[in-house]
């Protein structure tokens, strides 16, 4: 380990699993505990407007932003992929193709999504359930999000760029930075300038276009493993087909969730725009526990990739392992907190007592997913970086659609709010078993093979 290529290559390789996991995963939950501000930072500024309708139209545009990201996470999940496994192939030429493809098509994908989301604005804000209420709101805060489409989904694509080289450090850089300015701004522009919901929008923007500069100014100094080139700016069309293979159903998977959400919020509705609020301030809340797995998932995923392309399955099975325990462990501690303090967490959001009443009946249940996804997301994150999308798609389908949302109409159907909420918690717990046995399978067959 003579220079910091040969530490990122060891812990993708040779580092103890617990030890790799640990050190892949929690500097990218602390840039994901940041991110998460993002989001988390607006509904807490918005709601010392004391306009719970502007608060519930924050969580009726998240699936703009849902979607976006995965649109982002098409191009940066395949183009990941494709890259630890060229490291761990030992051919970095294809890597740094791979690479610059991918900044190539995030930028052309943010512009289709910022013409056509404005094209079709009207249509967008009714499909995401805004009523007479919430509608001005909702329109604001989405037309701002889509204009400055290109700085959310650089942002992001671009810090899983960095990863897929082991570059976690770097990578949190620029959410670290996008997240601190979004705060310093928030206030000035809903306050100070008396934006409101648009201010908050604007300055969710500026932060991500900060983020984004930080992340190609570390590509552009020489700091990273890889670095894009111009003689690569037009992607062979193995390169393609490798992103778009792996990236595509990655897309259509945060895309599933985006709808299943939709849906949710959409019943929501029928219990009272204030019921959509506190579904969203527990949701805001629950997903710091969410970041605390992806963040884990998303850091393991290089290794498994590049110990994929080394054939050496045997130490993939032992991250896999060790994975689901840390993150099990973690989320359990998350559990606890969350059931004590959830009045708490919720009123920092609101004062009004019907939102943080049912607010914290929500979490309470909700955050009973918490020692089960973990595992699921790790499955489906690993068959990513593998090269089988397939199953990962697979897993989110039977997730999402043949579980969650059939389940959330029946519970509601038949046991009303205080059913619907279970949907989540009874979905992840049989996830859990049916992702981790396929993927544990599929490694101990490719094993016997070597």
């Amino acid at each position: 380990m003579e220079n910091n290529e040969d530490k990122r290559i060891y812990t993708l390789s040779v580092e103890k699993p617990a030890k790799a996991v640990i050190k892949m995963g929690v500097p990218l939950i602390a840039g994901m505990f940041i991110m998460v501000l993002y989001n988390l930072v607006d509904t807490y500024f918005i709601g010392l407007m004391k306009d719970d309708y502007r608060l519930a139209a924050v969580n009726l545009a998240y699936p703009v932003m849902m979607v976006t990201i995965a649109i982002s996470n098409m191009i940066g999940t395949g183009a990941s992929s494709f890259i630890a496994r060229s490291l761990g192939a030992k051919d970095t030429e294809k890597a740094e193709h791979t690479l610059t493809a991918g900044f190539s098509l995030t930028v052309i994908n943010s512009i289709l999504v910022a013409v056509l989301g404005l094209l079709f604005l009207p249509a967008i804000i009714t499909g995401l359930g805004a009523k007479e209420n919430t509608y001005l709101y909702t329109e604001q805060y989405v037309r701002i999000l889509l204009v400055g489409s290109l700085f959310t989904m650089g942002n992001y694509t671009f810090g899983q760029l960095l990863r897929s080289e082991g570059s976690v450090r770097y990578s949190i850089a620029g959410m670290i930075t996008g997240t601190v300015i979004n705060i310093i701004l928030d206030p000035v522009f809903i306050f100070t300038f008396g934006l409101g919901i648009e201010g908050a929008a604007i300055a969710t923007i500026i932060g991500n276009a900060a983020g984004m500069l930080v992340s190609v100014i570390f590509y552009l100094t020489g700091k990273t493993l890889l670095r894009p080139s111009f003689k690569y700016i037009f992607p062979t069309i193995e390169i393609l087909k490798e992103i778009f293979w792996v990236g595509v159903p990655a897309s259509l998977e945060t895309l599933l969730t985006s709808a299943a959400f939709i849906v949710n919020n959409n019943l929501a509705v029928s219990y009272g725009e204030l019921t959509v609020a506190a579904i969203g301030a527990a949701q805001k809340i629950l997903s710091l526990g969410n970041y605390i797995y992806q963040g884990f998932a998303a850091g393991t995923q290089p290794i498994m990739g590049y110990n994929y392309g080394a054939e050496n399955y045997k130490r993939m099975k032992a991250v896999l392992r060790s994975g689901i325990t840390v993150v099990s462990i973690t989320e359990l501690v998350v559990m606890i907190i969350y059931f004590l303090f959830a009045p708490l967490l919720i009123g920092l959001f609101t004062d009004s007592a019907e939102v943080i009443a049912t607010g914290s009946t929500v979490l309470r249940t909700i955050m009973l997913i918490l020692p089960f996804v973990g595992a699921t997301s790790m499955s489906r994150m690993s068959f990513q970086a593998m090269g089988m999308p397939q199953f990962a798609f697979g897993i989110t389908l039977v997730r999402q659609l043949i579980l969650y949302v059939p389940l959330l109409l029946l519970f509601d159907h038949f046991f009303g709010f205080g059913g619907m909420i279970w949907a989540q918690p009874v979905t992840e717990m049989i996830m859990m078993f049916v992702s981790v046995f396929l993927l544990y399978s599929m490694l101990s067959k490719k094993d016997k093979l070597i």
